[in-house]
């Protein structure tokens, strides 16, 4: 998922409501898993470790929290073993502030230039099969939304053995003809950065209204909540813009994906800015026998009354996968 916004000088703040998830004694203890290839990986789980394990991943910029704790707790019900972590460079996972990258880069990228890259989006994905090493997880349902998406696929197109099911949410192909970005969103994603908590909570809240979904409307009580926790995890635009240029120049993965044998199904909305709808299109089309859910009214965020979309989509394909397997 996109940032909410940007800054640089990350904060100790307490948020209200959801925001406040490091201080709900009922929410799960929050790990560290220290893997090999020294990327330490901050991860929770919600469930039985007994059911079926479900790897929840995140988008650019965003720490873990974005995967609302409801819809995790929803997902546990439903017989998963829900795991969601901090991808390096967010929240509390490994900052590898000693790569910098700066506009003119991604930039340079972005026009198809040569750019030295500090880490791809199939490290990413590397990341995310050590932390199922770390976990003793030989194959899990995978979901990830946005660049968490294109991350989830990487890893069932290099890893396809550690994939029992992919659910890919507002994402795309890496094909740069599909799921291209609003244009009226480039100023935003490159803004200067900003030092304040109270900056970011408010530029988070005018953000929100621009990528958000007109028909689930979120409370801005709720953006700014989010958007206090994120701070308060550390929020850092220079860790961010890694991500982005990660994201840049992303492989085209459509070849990949006609290979793949996992259930898949891919769930877009019709009103998204910052990937636009063609992007799920193309991926559902790429992957065979793939289930495509297009939601009116959903833009680029994962409001609550999207839930039942996404918790029916995850539960079909993982049933979906148990029916192939069986």
């Amino acid at each position: 998922m996109s940032r909410d916004a940007a800054a640089d000088a990350p904060a100790d703040t307490a948020a209200s409501q959801e925001g406040r998830e490091s201080a709900d004694s009922s929410l799960p203890e929050e790990q560290t898993a220290h893997l090999p290839h020294g990327i330490d990986l901050c991860y929770q789980a919600f469930g039985d470790p007994s059911d079926r394990p479900l790897l929840l991943v995140m988008g650019l910029g965003g720490p873990m929290t974005w995967w609302p704790v409801d819809l995790c707790r929803r997902l546990a019900a439903e017989g998963f073993f829900v795991i969601r972590y901090d991808n390096r460079d967010t929240g509390r996972s490994t900052r590898l502030r000693q790569h910098r990258v700066s506009q003119r880069e991604l930039v340079r990228a972005f026009l198809g230039r040569r750019v030295d890259v500090p880490y791809s989006l199939r490290d990413m994905a590397q990341d995310a099969v050590a932390l199922l090493d770390h976990l003793d997880i030989e194959a899990a349902h995978v979901a990830g939304v946005s660049m968490g998406g294109m991350i989830a696929q990487s890893i069932a197109i290099d890893h396809p053995e550690r994939v029992l099911s992919l659910t890919s949410i507002m994402s795309t192909t890496g094909n740069r003809k599909k799921g291209f970005q609003h244009p009226m969103l480039l100023p935003a994603m490159l803004r200067r950065p900003i030092s304040t908590e109270e900056e970011y909570v408010e530029g988070s809240v005018k953000f929100s209204k621009i990528i958000g979904s007109p028909g689930y409307p979120e409370d801005d009580d709720a953006v700014r909540a989010r958007a206090h926790e994120t701070w308060s995890r550390g929020v850092n635009f220079k860790d961010t813009m890694r991500h982005m240029l990660a994201v840049v120049t992303q492989r085209d993965r459509t070849a990949g994906l006609r290979q793949l044998k996992v259930p898949a199904t891919v769930v877009h909305g019709r009103n998204d800015k910052m990937v636009h709808v063609s992007g799920g299109r193309a991926t559902a089309s790429a992957i065979p026998g793939t289930r495509l859910v297009l939601v009116p009214g959903m833009g680029h965020n994962l409001p609550s009354g999207i839930f039942d979309i996404l918790v029916d989509a995850i539960t079909e394909v993982a049933d979906r996968a148990a029916r192939k397997g069986s």
